[in-house]
This record gives structure tokens, sequence and C-alpha cells, in this order.
């Protein structure tokens, strides 16, 4: 970890997609902390430099948070997280007394008592919702007496490049003598003026996927290079130092291979009604919708964990093949680079990319972030 760069914690880090966007923006990684054994085994993959805490986050305290960052308080430069979300989402039951919706208040809680220069959280636009405005002002309580804080901002991650349609709002808040200025209209500089599409989004990965690739070491496969624009290097370059795993960038390098490129048993009958499905229609009775080539990605689910049944989301179908898309073309989607590496199970892939926030859109929030930060001497 560099010393001279900003320091951030991130919270309820998952696979990683905040820490990457974050890191690519020049800032340091100190700690990462999560709940789930399997994001948390994937985060350590990516991030071997950075500290890692495995902590049920609504019994963190301020004090092991920062010892385990090896921060004192006045090091700390940027908290960001996103809380569980299910209570809130449009498509789950949006239980206004959901027990994790109150992971939301922790996290100002934290922000509170760690007083970092800024933070950074982020939900479903759900939690917008007039029976949730408890829940906000609650939360929002714990920093009005020293933190200005944005009206929520909405981002739809294809407005940044990435291919997907997936729109989240994000709640930022600094103290006033951190940042020279920020403001919602500060991020339009980040937005691309044509999105990228599915079609040049997949461009280089397999396409003949077999059903029998169900092992992690069946599922690394050659890809060839995207052509040269800014969507290709978020995707096959810009590797900060200290960041990725040692294996995942040797094969990648060296031998252009990437993994996650996992198979799925379809029954001949599913395969017909696939082939039969044209662009942007959805299967009638697996409700998978078949991705168009010039069009966007929706946004991909994450099904849902142990403790609620181990339903694997719906994935969408492939915009060419009658197969449902692999975890690395889901990767590519949510704007993950090649050399990422998820779990070595094709159910917990899926759910880690799912649950994620797209690194592109991350990197261009904290670029403004970072430029406008009034960096110590």
């Amino acid at each position: 970890m560099l010393k001279d760069k900003p320091k951030v914690i991130d919270l309820f880090a998952g696979v990683g997609g905040l820490s990457l966007g974050a890191i690519r923006a020049g800032f340091s990684l100190a700690l990462a902390v999560e709940i789930d054994r399997h994001a948390v085994a994937a985060h350590s993959l990516n991030f071997p430099s950075s500290k890692h805490l495995v902590a049920d986050i609504s019994l963190l305290t301020s004090s092991r948070l920062l010892k385990s960052a090896k921060l004192s308080k006045d090091e700390l430069d940027g908290l960001m997280g996103g809380p569980p979300c299910q209570g809130f989402s449009v498509i789950g039951r949006r239980n206004a007394v959901d027990l994790r919706n109150n992971l939301f208040v922790q996290f100002f809680k934290l922000v509170r008592d760690c007083q970092p220069r800024f933070f950074v959280v982020e939900n479903v636009l759900g939690i917008l919702n007039d029976r949730y405005e408890e829940i906000r002002k609650k939360a929002f309580r714990y920093v009005a007496d020293n933190y200005a804080l944005l009206e929520p901002i909405k981002f739809k991650a294809s407005d940044f490049g990435a291919p997907t349609s997936r729109e989240r709002v994000f709640f930022i808040g600094f103290h006033v003598n951190a940042l020279r200025t920020l403001s919602a209209i500060d991020f339009e500089v980040e937005k691309v003026q044509s999105p990228v599409t599915v079609g040049a989004a997949l461009q280089g990965l397999p396409i003949k996927i077999y059903s029998g690739w169900l092992t992690e070491d069946q599922s690394w496969r050659p890809v060839a290079p995207l052509p040269s624009a800014k969507y290709a290097r978020q995707i096959q370059a810009n590797i900060p130092d200290g960041v990725g795993n040692y294996e995942a960038l040797s094969r990648y390098l060296e031998q252009n291979l990437v993994s996650g490129c996992f198979g799925t048993r379809h029954a001949p009958e599913v395969q017909n009604r696939y082939k039969q499905l044209q662009p942007g229609e959805k299967d009638r009775i697996s409700k998978s919708v078949r991705l168009k080539l010039d069009g966007l990605c929706p946004t991909l689910r994450a099904g849902t964990g142990p403790d609620r049944g181990s339903y694997q989301a719906v994935r969408p179908i492939h915009p060419t093949e009658p197969r449902v898309i692999t975890p690395r073309e889901a990767a590519r989607l949510q704007g993950f680079p090649d050399w990422f590496r998820f779990a070595p199970s094709k159910w917990h892939s899926f759910r880690q990319i799912g649950n994620s926030v797209s690194p592109i859109l991350s990197e261009a929030i904290f670029k403004v972030i970072f430029s406008n930060l009034n960096h110590r001497s």
C-alpha cells in the first residue's frame, strides 16, 4: 500500500467492484470488510496487497475497523460500501423491517465514528421509496453535523462505458474542507458519448462453450484481443500495482487465457426453445431474455444466498448461441477485467458478479472525487 495515496476502506466489499474502481482512480485500499467467505476469498485473490477482515458489520466498531486497517482516525480518507439491498429491492419483498436494512444505518454510524474525509454508499433505487424514509433519516442524522451530503444521485452504468443498463443510487458526503467542490454535475464529465453494446463487449471471448466445462480448470479458455478503445483498456489492461492474482495475470498475459468460461447443461428441448428466440425476447419457461448484440445487458441478478434458499438467478441467453451466458461473459458485461478472478464455482461466480458495482462506474465516480480532493501535504 503506497503511503502517499489517499486511503479508503471498503465495507460490504463483495468481490471488489468498488475496490477496483477506487484503486484505478488513484486511491489505496487499506482494508476490505466482508462476511461472505467466498467473496472474501475472491477479493483476497484480486487484492493481495490489501488487508481483509471477515466480520459482521452490524457488530463492527470504529476502533476495530481502524485497528484492522492499521490507521488512525485522521489517516482515513474515504469510507465506501454497498450495504445489502434485498430489503429495498423492487423485485424483492420490499420489507421495511428487514433486519438487513439496518446495515444501511450502520454504515452511516461508522462514518460518524471513524470521521473519514468523505464517504460513498451505493444501493438500489428502491431505497428512495417513501416507505424507507425513516431509515434514510435515521442514517443521515449520524452525519448531519459534520458532512455535506449531496442529494441522492442515480447513476446508470452504461452512461459511463459499461455495457449494462444497471442503475443504482449513490449517497456521497464529505467534510467541507476535504474537497474543493463537489456536486452532481461534476460527474457528467465522465460520461461516454456512445454506449458499449453487448456485441462489442463480448468480442474475443469463446463463442462455443461446451456443457462439460464444469470445473475451474476446464473454465480457462483462450481470449482474443479487443479492438483498441477505452473499454478494451478497462477490460484487458490498466492493471494497478499490487492488484491481481499472480496465476491469473501470468496465464492471461503470457497465454491469453481467462477463467470463468463454465458450461451449462441444457436439455435438448431447452436449446430448441432458445434457438427460436429473437433478440430481446423472453423464454416463456425460464424467463431468460436473449441479449441483443446491438443493445445493453439488463441488470444481472445475484440469486439468493444459503440463508434464503440458494436460488439461482435467471441468467440472460447468449445473443447468438442457444445457452445462458458464462460467468466470464457476465463479468465482461458488468465491466470486470479479463484478468479478474471470481469464485471457483459457477454459482458463486454469478452471485459475486450480480452483487457487484460495475468497476467502470465506480472508477468514474472515484476519479471525480480524487480530482476534487484536497490532498494531504
